[in-house]
């Protein structure tokens, strides 16, 4: 059944964006289990967010329990631990050293446990050893994560339960469908984390603040004054290992249907009354909702999608193979390495506004920011000289920054236009990706999860896309790795 809490009782406990959530039964998470523990991501990225996070004081009391399908010994855990906590327990790092204690105190209590979570029973036995509340993450495959899920009962379930679940969530918006409708019958939705860890709390409110708290910004941010927002997030990455995954899901499904997407909607949506994750979230829903690849009811995915893969190339010091050449990549798949859709909020605001996100890897400069380009004024008065260029505000996401493009005049001739850049810091916080988005799970705040809904529309928006590009109806374009992509994209060239 699908999930649409933006048409529910406002009073309803579905979702957790009342203050009331984080008073939800068996309170603030006591144990983090992760089941994937011996996978990549959790070595890589999960841990070391956990890490910070403990080190910061901002998890107290919090025990780590490791799952996973390897025969892993105690010390084989041990030794995963003190790698991944390796920058944590550094002393140029930003934890105290009660936070060192803490997290010292954590790697000694934890275990690992091997464990085939799609048999029937064994995954509900092993939590009835673990003390609750628990914060279930799920770092496997979605395929992996819906069959251990099916697998559960309610009742074997501690009390407060929250399940996390990694991006992307399910495949499609059919298994997305059916994912939700699993999820629903073990806990309430608020208790649901569907978790993007590209979208932090300081990107989140950082676009919030600067948007909302500045009546200049509000005032021209539709499509009056605006003429494009351009969503990039270009990495000189290449597999790095992990072809087995990435070579299924692309670019267009590893960031532009989860983490791009999330972003566009916060940029594109309408003021909430509140921070609360009611709020917000339905407003994020709302632009989903209006939102299609191409005005709305066009098929032209040629002229409003473009992928490309990389071919041999040197990105720095390093000599990059063809994509096809690359361990574990089967041609068949015709996966695309970097890919572009133009999105359109098909509302009153954003008519016409064009909503391009762009990602892929192997590219000479690493870029990851939103540019909103302003429309040219009406009239420039007869007599200036020099270049006219737009006004463009671009949001940088880590290092997380602000800079304005703005046409004044320069030194010398006082009729000749000159660009110069404003440029200033925003907020964010110590805390790698991963940790604040944990921080949010443990303290029973859904503010940066995806609802359930979103979770389906987002699919909804790509899908039709995707299966043009399955069809090779959108030509596969090549990019030299590292270059800035194809010099026929207009972004390529910014």
């Amino acid at each position: 059944m699908k999930n649409t809490e933006a048409s529910a009782n406002p009073n309803s406990t579905h979702d957790a964006g009342s203050p009331t959530s984080a008073a939800s039964p068996g309170g603030r998470v006591k144990t983090l289990v992760i089941l994937g523990a011996s996978g990549d991501l959790t070595g890589r990225l999960l841990l070391p967010g956990v890490a910070r996070l403990i080190a910061s004081g901002r998890a107290p009391g919090l025990q780590l329990v490791g799952a996973g399908s390897d025969d892993w010994s105690p010390a084989q855990w041990q030794e995963r631990l003190s790698g991944s906590f390796a920058d944590a327990f550094s002393l140029e790092s930003d934890s105290s050293s009660e936070g060192r204690e803490e997290l010292q105190r954590v790697q000694e209590g934890s275990s690992y446990h091997q464990l085939d979570v799609t048999a029937k029973g064994a995954l509900g036995e092993f939590l009835a050893t673990v003390e609750g509340p628990v914060a279930l993450y799920f770092a496997l495959p979605p395929a992996v994560s819906q069959k251990a899920c099916e697998t559960l009962l309610a009742k074997e379930l501690p009390p407060g339960t929250r399940l996390v679940m990694e991006k992307p969530f399910g495949s499609s918006a059919e298994s997305a469908r059916a994912l939700n409708a699993t999820l629903a019958k073990l806990v309430p939705e608020d208790h649901i984390h569907r978790v993007d860890h590209f979208l932090g709390k300081s990107t989140v409110l950082n676009i919030m603040g600067l948007r909302f708290a500045n009546r200049l910004l509000e005032h021209s941010w539709n499509s009056e004054h605006i003429e494009k927002v351009e969503i990039i997030f270009d990495e000189s990455l290449t597999l790095e290992n992990r072809a087995r995954y990435y070579d299924h899901a692309g670019a267009g499904r590893d960031m532009i249907q989860s983490h791009l997407l999330q972003i566009m909607a916060i940029m594109a949506m309408e003021p909430p009354a509140t921070l609360e994750a009611n709020d917000v979230r339905s407003n994020i829903a709302a632009v989903m909702r209006a939102s299609t690849i191409g005005p709305h009811g066009s098929t032209d995915f040629v002229s409003h999608t473009r992928r490309a893969r990389y071919t041999a190339g040197t990105i720095g010091d390093r000599q990059v193979p063809d994509y096809l050449s690359e361990d574990g990549v089967d041609p068949a798949n015709d996966t695309e390495t970097l890919a572009e859709v133009e999105v359109y909020v098909n509302n009153w605001r954003w008519a016409g506004v064009p909503f391009i996100l762009r990602s892929g890897k192997a590219l000479g400069r690493t870029r990851k920011e939103a540019v909103v380009t302003f429309k040219p004024v009406p009239h420039l008065p007869l007599g200036f000289k020099g270049t006219d260029s737009p006004t463009r505000m671009h949001i940088g996401f880590g290092p997380e920054s602000l800079t304005l493009d703005l046409d004044v005049i320069g030194p010398g001739d006082l009729f000749t236009l000159d660009r110069i850049q404003l440029e200033s810091e925003l907020g964010s916080d110590p805390l790698l990706p991963y940790g604040e988005v944990l921080d949010g799970v443990l303290s029973a705040d859904p503010l940066l999860s995806v609802r359930g809904d979103t979770a389906e529309e987002c699919w909804r928006i790509v899908e039709p896309a995707f299966a043009a590009w399955k069809a090779a109806t959108v030509p596969m374009e090549e990019y030299p790795a590292g270059s800035t992509g194809p010099e026929a994209w207009t972004t390529s060239g910014d």
